[in-house]
């Protein structure tokens, strides 16, 4: 059976092969098919519209046969063309827009112009529809640019120019007669001179302009009458006769009329004449088809009844072969539907687990880095505490290297506590950056002199080159800018010695009140070889560590790059071994003064008094506790504390205190509960919040519970203060 199916197959295969090396060897050329086109139109120029319409016909066939498309639209052009000398409107339009069709498939831009152009003259002139012939115009002219062609272009303008002035639209075809005029004047054609007098002459009218209307109408009759052009004359002695009425010429007006209609009585006569000669054409055309229609069949039903059966066993093969591979399809196409529904449900369940997975995942990490951040800090403000109460109780420690280590690695933990808890909120999408206002130049400075330690030990010098241009009063984040700088920075002077590092701010843009401002970090370090460049803003990666042992986390670049993704930003990096680095970014800030003026008034000063304040820490690690009441007393407070919220509750129904530290992470009641107690019983005392926790993270329980603030430890003393005097003085304020 298969045996068969190929031998039936390859018979089938070497048949049409055959078939199709024949059609090959018979297939007319262009140069013929050209030739035919060049004698039809010939023919129709001659008035001989029977001969010209066979001979396209013919030409046609031939064309369709080798599927070229130019010929193809030349010959339906040639056709329409005919209809329309016919006085068949309706049909030149029909072959005109099978032209187009055609035209619009091949790449000649001048077939697509004259057929454009023709479809403007029959909407215009012959349909009335000057609208849509305007668009056919302007198409037509499209092509004409394409191509250059200027002459097609000044007959296409001419077209348009007498519709429009037919419309009445002047004012748009006036550019349309004034590119005619320029052209024909300069190419000294005069086979349409009589018709671009007539159209000047309308638009002079038009413009008021009577004696130089009246010349060109005047010029538009005399060439009329000289070439025995009796449509164009005819046409001119109309126009001529409105102008004459318009100015109140009515005798001669009357007699421009009068030789307008005689004219067209003389050329519908003719018409007529015309008509009832292409009746006669028409009847002879007719039977002249059916000859060779009658021919043609015959000739088909010969070659049919020779194929008839082939065709049949042939067709009858294909069809059981067909079914067949339909049939086969059918069957294994349902299979693959049952097993692939089978698979998208496995899939599909395997993909909701792996979803739970991720997102109990995504909480275990949150969860995890949070309490991971709160038990180092709270170790680190004990070490950090201390080793500043070292100092400052023994002066003579200042110079030991020892503790200034100490201090150091513990700044240095708290750092990369800081880094990896700010990766964690950018990814989770839990920052929102603030507006504050600042001067560019004091935040370059302050951190040129917060880096200096670094500039020093690498023997680098720092260099500010700041735009003048740029205001003294910018509205941002000025913290996760100055973060972005210092990381920046850092990274520059780390990996330079001996060198330079320039930071260099460009006001590029202003729009309205946001100034984009273009910054670069610049430095003749290391420099970063091709093959980091890419992966240097991603988490944990260092590059550079061949040869000396750069500390760092490998998040200062991530955090810089996703910092910055906030500011709808995005940085650069050029860079090339041994010569330096350059980091590039732009930024938008807005200059607002009276917006500046009200976030300064916003921002809560630091209120000092003499007066002497009592405070209450709440707070369980006796550590803490030390360094806590030791950091208060000193600065001539006074000072209590207790080790949970039930003392606390206790203490301070016997004593009143002016302000209440309130750790959160404690054994019995933690300081959320604490302080939702002391406000049940009337307590109104300022809570603050000191905790080992991010402040985000606790921000709304703490504002529930009944706190006025929050305080993360490690913290600045004056930061300290500074809140403390803020909330005493205010509750202070509100009880007067």
């Amino acid at each position: 059976m298969p045996l068969i199916r190929i031998t039936l197959l390859i018979v089938f295969l070497f048949n049409i092969s055959g078939t199709v090396v024949i059609a090959q060897a018979n297939l007319p050329t262009n140069s013929e098919i050209n030739k035919l086109i060049s004698k039809a139109s010939k023919l129709r120029e001659s008035g001989n519209f029977e001969k010209s319409l066979l001979i396209s016909r013919v030409a046609l066939r031939k064309a369709i046969l080798i599927k070229d498309n130019e010929l193809i639209a030349d010959n339906y052009n040639n056709v329409a063309a005919n209809y329309n000398e016919l006085i068949e409107f309706d049909k030149a339009i029909f072959y005109y827009n099978k032209a187009l069709i055609y035209a619009n498939l091949s790449e000649n831009d001048s077939v697509k112009q004259r057929v454009n152009n023709n479809l403007g003259n029959m909407y215009c002139f012959e349909k009335k529809k000057y609208e849509k012939g305007i668009l056919y115009y302007k198409k037509a002219l499209e092509c004409s640019k394409r191509i250059s062609d200027t002459s097609q272009m000044a007959f296409t303008n001419l077209n348009m120019a007498w519709a429009f002035f037919d419309i009445g639209n002047f004012k748009e075809g006036e550019d349309e007669l004034l590119f005619v005029n320029s052209y024909y004047k300069k190419n000294k054609d005069v086979t349409l001179t009589g018709i671009i007098s007539m159209l000047n002459g309308m638009y002079y009218s038009y413009k008021n302009d009577t004696e130089k209307a009246e010349k060109h109408f005047l010029e538009a009759i005399k060439i009329g009458k000289e070439r025995n052009e009796k449509s164009d004359l005819a046409v001119s002695y109309y126009e001529y006769s409105k102008f004459l009425l318009k100015n109140k010429k009515y005798k001669n007006a009357y007699e421009n009329l009068a030789l307008y209609n005689n004219l067209t009585e003389e050329l519908y006569a003719e018409e007529k004449l015309s008509k009832a000669n292409i009746e006669g054409i028409n009847l002879e055309l007719d039977e002249y088809k059916r000859t060779i229609d009658k021919i043609e069949n015959e000739k088909d039903l010969q070659y049919q009844s020779l194929k008839k059966s082939r065709i049949i066993v042939l067709l009858f093969i294909i069809a059981i072969f067909v079914l067949l591979l339909f049939l086969n399809s059918l069957i294994k196409n349902n299979r693959f539907r049952i097993k692939s529904n089978a698979d998208l449900l496995l899939a599909n369940e395997e993909l909701k687990i792996a979803n739970q997975k991720a997102q109990e995942s995504s909480i275990l990490k949150t969860q995890f880095v949070s309490t991971i951040s709160h038990e180092l800090r709270t170790p680190l403000y004990g070490v950090v505490g201390i080793t500043d109460l070292l100092l400052e109780e023994h002066k003579e420690l200042a110079s030991s290297p020892h503790l200034n280590s100490l201090k150091f690695s513990a700044r240095y933990l708290l750092s990369l506590v800081n880094d990896i808890l700010q990766i964690n909120k950018i990814e989770e999408n839990k920052i929102v950056l603030d507006n504050l206002t600042f001067n560019l130049i004091d935040e370059f400075n302050m951190i040129v002199n917060s880096l200096s330690f670094i500039a020093k030990k690498n023997n680098n010098k720092v260099f500010l080159k700041i735009d003048n241009s740029i205001p003294d009063n910018l509205i941002g984040d000025k913290l996760r800018f100055a973060q972005i700088m210092m990381n920046l920075v850092s990274n520059a002077l780390k990996f330079t010695k001996n060198g330079e590092v320039y930071l260099i701010a460009n006001q590029v843009q202003v729009v309205g009140k946001k100034h984009t401002i273009k910054v670069m970090i610049k430095d003749n370090g290391i420099g970063i070889s091709p093959l980091d460049q890419d992966k240097i803003f991603d988490k944990f990666v260092q590059v550079g560590r061949k040869q000396l042992d750069y500390q760092g986390t490998g998040l200062g670049l991530s955090i810089v790059k996703r910092l910055l993704g906030l500011f709808e930003s995005d940085i650069t990096v050029e860079s090339e071994l041994g010569v330096g680095t350059t980091f590039t970014f732009v930024i938008d800030f807005e200059c607002d003064l009276d917006k500046s003026k009200e976030i300064i008034n916003n921002i809560q000063v630091d209120l000092t008094s003499s007066q002497v304040f009592n405070v209450l820490v709440v707070e369980d690690n006796h550590i803490n506790q030390l360094i806590t009441k030791k950091t208060i007393e000193k600065n001539n407070y006074s000072c209590k504390v207790v080790d949970d919220g039930y003392k606390a509750l206790e203490i301070l129904e016997k004593e009143q205190f002016d302000v209440i530290l309130m750790d959160i992470n404690m054994p019995l009641m933690n300081g959320f509960e604490t302080s939702r107690r002391i406000r049940q019983i009337g307590i109104e005392t300022p809570i603050i919040a000191l905790t080992a926790f991010d402040k985000n993270e606790i921000t709304d329980e703490a504002i529930m519970a009944g706190m006025n603030d929050i305080i993360v430890k490690p913290f600045e003393t004056i930061q300290l203060f500074k809140v403390i005097n803020c909330l005493i003085l205010k509750s202070k304020s509100v009880v007067s």
